[in-house]
């Protein structure tokens, strides 16, 4: 049996995880919204046309940060057309999705859906189409208190109190030939800049977050982030982070490796960010904002594709259905966010309903987890603290994965991966320290020996572990539980060590009790 030995310490901390870590996405993309979160006539469906049994899970789930209404969606849409009286709403074509938006969900909806679920909003602003004249009345009709023409307008709607939006993302994914009026670094750093001072000017209290590059296989990276952060520097808060992975290879081994490059990207551009400080010679630090991170593949522009024809409403597009190797992967992912917590403060799973998203539902019927909310629902439930530096000897591996960009043909060689990733949060306030562990070999058990220093008294709390001996099993309608968390037997606590045996292809999540 192979053994991965495990060292942490209660006073080496990498950081404390932002409550903000735990976010989501809601774009207007196929039926994430209509048919998803909001459908009034459904059974389950309150007054506003919320889903409640979609609302209980996303409760479960835990999400912290609600990302709306894009996504590339944003590039082209007009805030103004999801306020007001819905009979007078404008339909539109969306150039994002190619479909018709009706705009009978918008600002005002969202605002009192997040309400509702306890969540704070994250709102884009449109950055392709539109600029920072429409971003600044867009922030000045939520969060102005009143006595202006705008401000007066969202209380006329219905909405008396103002939302006091805090954290607002300039565009979307502008470096993207994909996207509405596509913008080179200089252009978008310019508007960006631009937009973040006038926005400032309206409410002081809001944080921004600049667009970083749409992917880090993107032939802007880098240079697009030094460029964006030169311009923009002063005026913002954060700057965002996307990825998505893949098995397009159909390699199993290299797709469990794959997070270990999350790692790398968000050492990359703390780099970036942090030069650009150094030039100024700043103390200041900008943070991270991964606001789109997820598996994607079997609906990313193969299989039955991103569009469908004809402009329909709310079409089922991009409806991953997530397996147990997908789960291992999404796993890997979090416990990526969890070790860099000094630096990435915000964080988006993208999506949260239908579309690449841990909740499936069936318009007019029910609801269930895929099999990737598990894993993110217990990171967000039990992973608020300080996160602690584990030093992991573990066997390793080696590994090719396959990232492609557009036509090109992109691998990265992964020379020594370790069976075991691992993350350690701890929280003084409820006493307890909690492991996020992952075993990526496909063949052999693992033995977990872990040691706490300076945790005396430790107790086991619970212990969960989630597998299936088919990785290709998904969590349907018709067996909604197929993949779900057991109990992980055979934990063993003495004193300040941990021992754990993990079964292949598992993810893990053990809590203790730490009383000292």
């Amino acid at each position: 049996m192979l053994k991965a030995e495990v060292l942490v310490d209660r006073d080496f901390a990498i950081g404390d995880t932002d409550r903000r870590l735990f976010g989501a996405f809601v774009e207007h993309l196929g039926r994430c919204v209509y048919g998803g979160l909001f459908e009034p006539g459904h059974p389950q469906a309150d007054e506003r046309g919320f889903r409640r049994d979609v609302m209980a899970l996303v409760k479960e789930l835990a999400p912290t940060i609600m990302r709306y209404p894009g996504g590339n969606f944003v590039s082209g849409y007009d805030w103004e057309d999801g306020v007001g009286p819905v009979e007078n709403r404008p339909k539109r074509l969306d150039l994002a999705w190619f479909t018709t938006e009706p705009n009978t969900f918008g600002t005002n909806e969202f605002m009192d859906w997040c309400r509702e679920t306890g969540i704070e909003p994250m709102l884009a602003v449109n950055l392709g189409t539109r600029g920072a004249d429409a971003a600044r009345h867009y922030l000045e009709y939520c969060n102005h208190p009143g006595g202006t023409a705008l401000s007066d307008l969202r209380r006329s709607h219905g909405w008396e109190q103002p939302h006091g939006v805090k954290f607002w993302c300039l565009g979307n994914e502008m470096d993207g030939p994909w996207q509405m009026e596509t913008k080179t670094a200089t252009e978008y750093g310019r508007i960006a800049t631009e937009t973040a001072k006038m926005m400032k000017w309206v409410d002081p209290s809001i944080e921004l977050a600049v667009c970083g590059s749409s992917a880090r296989n993107m032939p802007t990276f880098g240079e697009w982030e030094y460029t964006v952060l030169d311009h923009t520097f002063d005026h913002v808060e954060f700057i965002s982070l996307h990825t998505y992975f893949n098995n397009y290879a159909g390699d199993t081994a290299a797709f469990l490796a794959s997070p270990d490059l999350m790692d790398s990207f968000i050492d990359e551009v703390v780099a970036i960010a942090d030069a650009v400080a150094a030039r100024r010679r700043s103390n200041k630090r900008i943070m991270l904002n991964f606001d789109e991170w997820n598996v994607w593949y079997r609906t990313r522009g193969r299989g039955e594709g991103r569009a469908k024809p004809g402009w329909p409403e709310a079409p089922q597009i991009l409806e991953e259905v997530y397996t147990m190797e997908d789960a291992l992967t999404f796993g890997g992912a979090c416990i990526s966010l969890l070790n860099h917590a000094d630096r990435v403060k915000s964080a988006c799973l993208a999506q949260l309903v239908n579309a690449i998203a841990p909740i499936m539902t069936e318009t007019g019927g029910p609801a269930w987890r895929q099999t990737i909310f598990h894993p993110f629902a217990q990171m967000s439930n039990l992973g608020r603290g300080r996160v602690l530096r584990s030093q992991v000897s573990s066997p390793t591996y080696s590994a090719r994965y396959y990232d492609p960009r557009g036509s090109q043909e992109l691998y990265y060689p992964m020379p020594s991966v370790p069976y075991v990733k691992l993350a350690t949060v701890h929280n003084e306030e409820d006493k307890s320290l909690t492991l996020f562990v992952l075993n990526r070999h496909l063949e052999e058990q693992v033995t977990l020996d872990l040691d706490a220093r300076g945790f005396s008294d430790l107790a086991l709390d619970h212990a969960l572990e989630l597998r299936h001996d088919d990785l290709q099993t998904a969590n349907t309608k018709a067996a909604p539980e197929a993949v779900s968390p057991v109990p992980l037997d055979g934990v063993q606590v003495r004193g300040e060590r941990i021992q754990a045996t993990l079964k292949p292809a598992s993810w893990n999540v053990i809590r203790l009790k730490a009383p000292v």
